[in-house]
């Protein structure tokens, strides 16, 4: 026989295990299936119908606009500041600094940590594990590729992706509101 706060838990988990699975068909860690992500988003101040998962980081000043999405594991270092707008959704492992200590590091500590802040406009898919470095913007309606890293501008409407991020294409939206990425080169290989 088990242990009375053990047995809770277990039914607990058991519960919200099977509330999630018929909601959202997923299954998620334990402390995932206790938070809220919505309820999370209001506390932190962010827009109407954001959510941010338990398991990402917020630092500093961290500005989120209604209706974003806040993957898993994601970092929001607003520690110089830090802007995403409405309707965007930063996917699973994606970093977004602010500061970087690269030059207190190469100056053995003569220079201070470096800080700028960071925008992203309305409705911008930054794909997973994508890093976005200090300074930079990206205008509305990007679409940043997976595994990228951001280190200067992108335009609005534009398909970015690599390492260093560069524009591969534009993004068009159609009177019926369908969106299209059109890439310079064609479509890429699979």
């Amino acid at each position: 026989m088990g242990e009375p706060l053990h047995d809770d838990l277990t039914r607990l988990l058991s519960e919200l295990r099977e509330r999630t699975r018929e909601r959202w068909d997923r299954d998620l860690p334990f402390f995932e299936l206790l938070d809220d992500r919505w309820e999370r988003a209001r506390r932190l101040g962010f827009g109407e119908g954001a959510s941010i998962y338990a398991s990402a980081y917020v630092y500093g000043q961290v500005s989120v606009g209604a209706g974003s999405w806040i993957g898993p594991f994601v970092l929001l270092d607003g520690s110089g500041g830090l802007s995403i707008g409405d309707g965007c959704d930063i996917s699973a492992g994606v970093q977004i600094y602010t500061h970087d200590t690269v030059q207190r590091v190469l100056t053995e500590g003569a220079a201070e940590i470096d800080h700028a802040s960071v925008s992203i406009g309305n409705s911008c898919h930054i794909g997973a594990q994508a890093v976005v470095a200090r300074g930079v913007t990206i205008g509305h309606h990007s679409v940043i590729g997976a595994s990228s890293f951001v280190n200067r501008d992108i335009p609005p409407y534009t398909v970015a992706v690599g390492t260093p991020c560069r524009a591969v294409g534009r993004v068009e939206v159609d009177a019926d509101g369908r969106a299209s990425l059109i890439y310079d080169q064609g479509q890429p290989e699979a």
